[in-house]
């Protein structure tokens, strides 16, 4: 038995309040080296009395990875506290408590032990972590304000050029998009079956991406005003679309007042520990890269010198930035929030962040903008989830980079899900395409078909959908600024195919969001020389079946078509899927008959 390969962490995402009174408790162990898992647990009270460390329950292997199996079991407790320990055999039919002290042998007198058992005092609803219900049922759309509509000539800045008149704009390009540009699409977005839109910032900025702030509590002139977004946010709202705001409190615009009193005062600025200033008078060395300076003596979003950092310890700071947050809210009824550069911001700070929205407005989501593994993030205090890059790159690296294997792909999926909660699984964003990188179109290399497969393979996962601007109509993009390309509205220049396409797939995806995000995920066929790729996730009721062919030839399978297919074909009871298809059955349970 190979004991280093064990791993359990009480109250963490191995042992957490699932639903009220729920708990899910995991175990990991090396990969096909234990037998069995038994869960030994009973209340902490009544170990002597009832003698409850005589039974034992098995745990089911879940997922796994090239490492390790991972094993669950989910449970009640009458007086809603736990004492427990595990029961683990190996092949060799050795086996091993394990507990509170490590391992030992598994005995009577172990077993008696109270202080043997993990515990978990008492089952707080407080400390569950908890998402807002709605944010499961989302499919989100990424809005970049400046390149989406131009609804008012009126508000354009000068130097505004003809909309879409490059065919790759540069980093200071303006082309006058605004919120009333926004507004008169809104029912394209409802055609589509959008009911949360993701704006990239809209606060009074410099720049046309307004990550650079100067006001936070402005809207952006070229955007439009208060009055337009009040509007804007009704009439979302009425069509049952969610909006989410973005912030960047990690970092201000150098044109912002508080970095300008700064310049101007130096150490006897009010703003001055506003910063982390290293000494005054504030300088660096210009280079020819406007993102990039040398000899910075004070602290920046990485080396741009226009984006000086906060100091979110300061308590003036987090005075002004929880005003914002609650500001947004109060006035404007927006239901969510995405942090920029979120894991560059104390843990402190966003802890009362998470508290000043939440109290004001509680079923609130709040996301950070994290690119790596998030634990420390997601404990239920700070962020309900975090942009999920870790996740889709496992899938972008299989079917579009062609870096990875179809196990490793599987594996890492895998190992991103074992690292949080499932709720917290259940309300992660799962991007493939950004402002922030090349548009997925390009990433398939015009390959449209493959662009539809990977939608679809992530649409059809745990987390949130999120669709970026554009994608629907097929456009492409290089990287930053590329990316950023003006929204094509006119029909000629539309795929009006890749349009019906995703919205099929929304629609889809919003008939059977429950078994996506409260079945369990199981691997039922992978075949890495056909390219057959099989998954389902389980109910007690229902199994949603996904079939896709990520392969270079046909396959032919004995099943039917199923609620969604692309790319297939039936004869004689057979399901031929051909390169870049795949196919979608929902399973009864019950009646064990395919639909």
């Amino acid at each position: 038995m190979n004991t280093a390969a064990i791993l359990h962490r009480p109250e963490s995402e191995y042992a957490y309040l699932y639903k009220k009174d729920l708990m899910h408790i995991r175990i990991r162990t090396g990969r096909g080296d234990i037998k069995h898992v038994e869960l030994i647990h009973g209340d902490p009270y009544q170990l002597d009395q009832t003698e409850w460390f005589k039974q034992s329950n098995h745990m089911t292997k879940g997922l796994t990875t090239s490492t390790h199996d991972y094993w669950e079991i989910e449970l009640t407790a009458p007086f809603r506290r736990l004492s427990y320990a595990f029961k683990i055999e190996a092949y060799d039919g050795s086996i091993l408590f394990f507990g509170e002290h490590g391992f030992s042998e598994y005995t009577d007198k172990n077993l008696k032990a109270a202080n043997n058992y993990f515990r978990l005092p008492y089952f707080h609803e407080a400390d569950r972590f908890t998402a807002p219900d709605w944010v499961k049922e989302t499919v989100w759309y990424q809005i970049f304000p400046e390149r989406f509509a131009n609804g008012d000539l009126t508000n354009d800045p000068e130097g505004t050029l003809a909309w879409g008149s490059k065919e790759h704009p540069d980093r200071e390009d303006f082309f006058g998009g605004d919120l009333q540009g926004v507004i008169d699409h809104l029912d394209h977005l409802v055609e589509l079956g959008i009911n949360g839109i993701y704006f990239c910032p809209i606060f009074k900025a410099h720049s046309n991406h307004k990550y650079d702030t100067i006001d936070y509590l402005e809207i952006d002139p070229d955007f439009g005003d208060k009055a337009l977004f009040k509007q804007l946010v009704d009439e979302c709202h009425q069509r049952g679309i969610k909006v989410m705001l973005d912030a960047v409190f990690n970092h201000m615009g150098d044109v912002s007042p508080q970095w300008q009193d700064v310049i101007a005062h130096g150490a006897d600025s009010p703003f001055a520990d506003w910063f982390h200033i290293h000494d005054f008078p504030v300088s660096y060395t210009e280079t020819e890269d406007f993102e990039f300076s040398e000899d910075i003596n004070y602290d920046t979003f990485a080396f741009t010198p226009h984006m000086p950092k906060l100091n979110t310890a300061n308590k003036e700071v987090q005075e002004y930035l929880l005003t914002i947050g609650k500001y947004w809210i109060e006035e404007f009824n927006i239901d969510a929030w995405r942090l920029d550069v979120a894991n560059e911001v104390d843990h402190r700070f966003w802890k009362k962040f998470y508290d000043a929205c939440t109290t004001i407005k509680p079923d609130i989501y709040i996301l950070g903008e994290i690119w790596h593994s998030s634990q420390r993030w997601l404990e239920g205090d700070e962020f309900h989830a975090v942009m999920n890059y870790p996740f889709t790159d496992a899938i972008t690296a299989y079917f579009l980079h062609k870096t990875v294997s179809l196990p490793r792909m599987m594996e890492n999926i895998n190992a991103q899900l074992m690292l949080y909660r499932e709720q917290t699984n259940q309300v992660m964003f799962n991007v493939l395409d950004s402002h922030d990188t090349p548009r997925l179109l390009t990433l398939a290399e015009n390959n449209k078909e493959l662009m539809k497969q990977v939608l679809a393979f992530t649409y059809l996962q745990k987390g949130l959908p999120c669709l970026y601007y554009g994608d629907e109509f097929g456009m492409n993009g290089a990287g930053d600024p590329d990316c950023r390309k003006c929204m094509v509205w006119e029909k000629e220049q539309q795929d009006t195919d890749m349009f019906n396409f995703i919205k099929t797939l929304i629609a889809t995806r919003k008939a059977y969001q429950p078994i996506l995000s409260e079945g369990k995920l199981i691997w039922t066929k992978a075949d890495e020389t056909t390219g057959l790729i099989e998954y389902c996730y389980q109910t007690p009721h229902h199994t949603l079946r996904a079939t896709f062919n990520s392969g270079n030839n046909a396959i032919t399978l004995n099943e039917s078509t199923g609620v969604l297919s692309y790319l297939t074909h039936t004869t004689d009871h057979t399901l031929t899927i051909e390169p870049f298809g795949f196919n979608v059955s929902l399973i009864n349970e019950r009646t064990d008959e395919e639909s």
